[in-house]
């Protein structure tokens, strides 16, 4: 999986204490940037950022439309609006149709970063309860690009990761702790 330029991960019910599993694995110095989607309630401000920059010591920030995807940095959508990637590798939102019940949806953010990153881009679906990311997954597995699926015996709720699974079969199946491990070995030359 060499020539990663970027990292998009979803999930739902029990991303948060997944993704800051798999965050703590990372090199201080990893220079990939990680795009992310968590499901929120939009009836109220997001946290999200402040609460992973304040456990993880790193770079975090809530997406901004038409800021440019920097290496380093991890990126979480906030409430109510659609995050996209552009050609130009900038963030968009929107306030399109919600998919499966959530906006942000993690369909959006994988199928969009599918089409402007292609074969560089490499997707993870994590624990979630509905089937949100499941064709975004697959569309980036079109494009060229590589795909991880959480181990559904592991995740905390499995009906995300079955949905995956169900419409492609996705490069690893992995415990939180083998994604954790794969993504600190990425070799990143051209982020």
């Amino acid at each position: 999986m060499n020539g990663i330029q970027a990292i998009t991960l979803g999930a739902s019910a029990g991303g948060v204490s997944a993704l800051l599993h798999l965050f703590h694995d990372l090199p201080v110095d990893f220079q990939i940037p990680l795009l992310c989607v968590l499901h929120l309630p939009d009836d109220r401000h997001s946290q999200l950022a402040e609460v992973f920059s304040r456990r993880l010591r790193r770079p975090v920030c809530e997406a901004q439309d038409k800021q440019p995807v920097a290496p380093g940095m991890i990126y979480f959508a906030g409430p109510s609006y659609h995050l996209s990637v552009e050609q130009d590798r900038r963030f968009s939102l929107s306030q399109e149709e919600r998919v499966y019940f959530s906006r942000p949806a993690i369909d959006i953010l994988f199928e969009s970063a599918a089409d402007a990153y292609g074969p560089a881009l490499l997707g993870v679906l994590l624990t979630g309860a509905n089937e949100d990311g499941a064709h975004g997954l697959a569309r980036i597995k079109q494009m060229g690009g590589h795909t991880i699926v959480q181990d559904p015996h592991e995740a905390q709720v499995a009906t995300m990761p079955n949905a995956a699974l169900a419409l492609h079969r996705p490069d690893h199946i992995l415990p939180l702790s083998g994604i954790g491990q794969l993504l600190a070995k990425l070799e990143f030359s051209e982020c």
